[in-house]
């Protein structure tokens, strides 16, 4: 998976992933022209929306109607002595048993994005120089 940033304004940066786009900006009250979500806000986008998917892969699997589940995903990133906190409510519909919800309780959990932030995490960095267009 990669996904590629491309400065095109003050703390604006045109995202590519495969052959989407999506855009990433800071607040005004950072800087930026907020014409975008922030890089922290795509993070909480990921973790909410793989957790729903994730969720619906299975109730597929399984037969379920899940109708039209709702993922809210908070992220608090971490400050002196605090560590980083994802607060996530998952609304399913009530017609659901309490043996489904608790089974797709378990799966959000395993979603790729859950692992990923729950598990560690190693970074490969490096920096090139390069003769860039403006």
């Amino acid at each position: 998976m990669k996904a590629t940033a491309r400065r095109v304004g003050p703390y604006r940066h045109e995202i590519a992933i495969r052959e989407h786009g999506i855009a990433a900006d800071e607040p005004s009250e950072h800087g930026g022209a907020d014409s975008a979500p922030s890089p922290q806000e795509l993070l909480a986008a990921s973790l909410a929306s793989c957790t729903a998917i994730t969720m619906e892969m299975y109730a597929t699997r399984k037969g379920w109607d899940i109708g039209g589940v709702e993922v809210a995903c908070e992220y608090t990133p971490a400050e002196r002595g605090c560590p980083t906190r994802f607060g996530i409510v998952v609304r399913l519909p009530d017609s659901l048993s309490d043996e489904q919800v608790e089974r797709l309780r378990v799966i959000a959990a395993k979603c790729p994005v859950h692992r990923t932030l729950d598990g560690e995490v190693m970074f490969d960095e490096r920096v090139e120089r390069v003769s860039l267009a403006h």
